[in-house]
């Protein structure tokens, strides 16, 4: 039975919960076991869209896999992100264990070894000017210090970013964001936060018919020409939500007219940062260096909450301010993750491996879409993947979620961005085999939603 897909603004940043195929779900897959922890859990948690009431309940996880309350395994192409050298890594376990015995507080105004390893390693693996580093609990808060320290460094107050971009969801990160699902209806927002349309072949205004000719960068020069006062620019380096891609001359022609404007350059990389393109930093694929990158997400490498700000060496100048001052700003237990995570990374050489196995998928996507008349487009770059499912020529919003849900029924999740791209994130450490079974049951749903079975 087709069923109406939840509004489109309410598509963007992922799946949402208030869909009837969300009910026709857990109709259909969600027992007593798992009915009554739902039941739990929406009675104690305040309801939002995105994530309460939940579709179901998790025993364990390890590796790409987790495992429900009913011993249901599902490969997780998902994971919010964090998880790029899988669940339960053993390396990064050991070291939160050791940390929790040795250290496993360390209060503001003290420092610890695990904190200032972790920014000393940060700070060697960012090209210069970058080198200074603050840490954060979340990902939000680390671009909100970032917001901070621009005004700071320039003087100027605004901001300009792009529509349709996510940056968190606080208040002053859903100012700068542009999705609606997070900005309608929540009343004022933060002053002085111009937005310009984003790199999106899909959307574009700018006549790039399908492949971006980069005149969104050439507008954006043009806006900072014109609002003098803007002190920084903050774009998500690659759209992590429908996987949108930028040409190299994209950041060229911005990192030029920063320069030129006198705007600082932040890249929010939190969701894609440690090797999940193929690099340490997706900056690394354009040639330039901005003046501060976000991390967050996968630096805690699936256990405890991290992000950190890393900033040009000159713009230290805010000793008299307070940027972050978290209570677990340098949190002994979050570092040793993080400092785990990175040598995991390099022991395993997870950078050569995504790049390979993200080749390998996308011969696997080119595949399918000659296959599937439903897929209009595919993207990918490392482990970062979409495919973009289109219906006479619009997008084909409730088909994505027929297929989502058919592929969670048999073991593979993912999320869908912009209402009707199927965005595909698996650990770096996925095997072959695991990521050809994930694409097999991909293929199964789409055949299925495509004959109308599903």
């Amino acid at each position: 039975m087709n069923q109406p897909p939840p509004p489109a603004d309410l598509a963007a940043e992922g799946d949402v919960n208030l869909s009837p195929r969300r009910r026709a779900f857990e109709a259909e897959h969600v027992h007593a076991t798992t009915r009554a922890r739902l039941d739990a859990d929406a009675d104690v948690f305040l309801h939002q869209s995105l994530s309460t009431p939940c579709f179901n309940a998790l025993a364990s996880c390890e590796g790409i896999w987790l495992t429900d309350v009913e011993g249901r395994r599902i490969m997780d192409f998902h994971g919010n992100n964090v998880h790029q050298v899988g669940y339960r890594h053993p390396h990064v376990i050991e070291a939160v264990k050791r940390q929790l015995d040795a250290l496993p507080f360390s209060p503001r105004r003290f420092t610890n070894d695990a904190a200032i390893d972790l920014a000393t390693r940060l700070a060697a693996l960012a090209p210069e000017p970058l080198g200074k580093v603050l840490f954060a609990p979340g990902g939000t808060l680390a671009v909100g210090m970032a917001l901070k320290l621009a005004r700071l460094a320039t003087g100027r107050h605004k901001t300009l970013s792009l529509w349709d971009s996510f940056h968190g969801a606080s208040l002053d990160a859903i100012s700068i964001g542009g999705e609606a699902v997070f900005r309608k209806g929540i009343g004022p927002l933060l002053p002085g936060t111009e937005h310009a349309p984003p790199c999106d072949p899909g959307t574009c205004r700018f006549g790039c018919a399908g492949t971006c000719n980069a005149r969104c960068a050439e507008y954006l020069d043009y806006v900072l020409g014109k609002e003098e006062d803007i002190g920084a620019v903050i774009v998500e380096t690659v759209r992590c939500t429908d996987v949108q891609i930028p040409p190299p001359a994209y950041y060229r022609i911005l990192r030029e007219a920063c320069d030129r404007h006198g705007a600082l350059l932040i890249l929010d990389e939190v969701p894609i940062c440690l090797g999940r393109t193929g690099r340490m930093f997706a900056f690394e694929h354009y040639g330039i260096v901005p003046d501060m990158v976000v991390l967050g997400k996968g630096l805690g490498g699936a256990v405890m909450p991290m992000a950190a700000l890393i900033a040009r060496r000159d713009l230290d100048v805010a000793a008299d301010r307070a940027l972050g001052h978290y209570t677990h700003e340098k949190s002994s237990v979050g570092c040793a993750a993080a400092l785990a995570t990175l040598e995991v990374i390099e022991r395993e050489d997870l950078l050569a491996r995504t790049q390979t196995l993200g080749a390998r998928a996308m011969a696997r996507m080119r595949g399918l879409q000659e296959k599937h008349r439903l897929i209009g487009a595919v993207r990918g770059i490392g482990l970062l993947l979409g495919i973009e499912l289109v219906r006479d020529g619009e997008p084909a919003r409730d088909e994505a979620e027929r297929v989502m849900y058919h592929c969670l029924a048999h073991g593979l999740s993912f999320k869908i961005g912009q209402g009707n791209v199927l965005t595909l994130s698996p650990p770096l450490v996925i095997a072959p085999t695991e990521l050809e079974a994930a694409f097999d049951i991909l293929d199964a749903a789409l055949t299925a939603v495509e004959a109308g079975r599903s």
